[in-house]
């Protein structure tokens, strides 16, 4: 690292360098940018769980969890359950479903998931 590095970093404010950090960390994998989402068709993401609260829908419990690669975020919404095991904040992870836009989000519903 150099000094141009340096001051480069000592700069920039915390949200830069974090989503500079995602998305170095996940450029390794064959999978497509949160921000280039497209809704109705099959993809799959990978990125660091942000947040996560449960959601009940209809009254059914339902877990959100926050995802995001450095270029945005999405939800994954696991319907029914209260928990995942081995699914905590700071977690990398990959998700596989469809995306849809609800309130401004993208959010995928019961996706298949690889905790990494």
């Amino acid at each position: 690292m150099g000094l141009r590095d340096l001051a480069k970093r000592l700069k920039a404010d915390s949200k830069s360098l974090d989503s500079e950090r995602l998305q170095h960390r996940f450029e390794k994998f064959d999978a497509t940018p949160i921000a280039q989402l497209t809704c109705r068709t099959p993809c799959t993401i990978v990125g660091e769980v942000k947040r996560m609260r449960i959601a009940p829908r209809h009254g059914i419990p339902a877990l959100e969890v926050v995802i995001s690669d450095g270029t945005g975020d999405a939800v994954a919404v696991f319907t029914g359950r209260r928990s995942i095991g081995g699914m905590d904040n700071g977690r990398a992870v990959v998700i596989e479903g469809i995306a849809r836009d609800e309130r401004g989000r993208r959010v995928m519903m019961n996706p298949a998931y690889t905790l990494v």
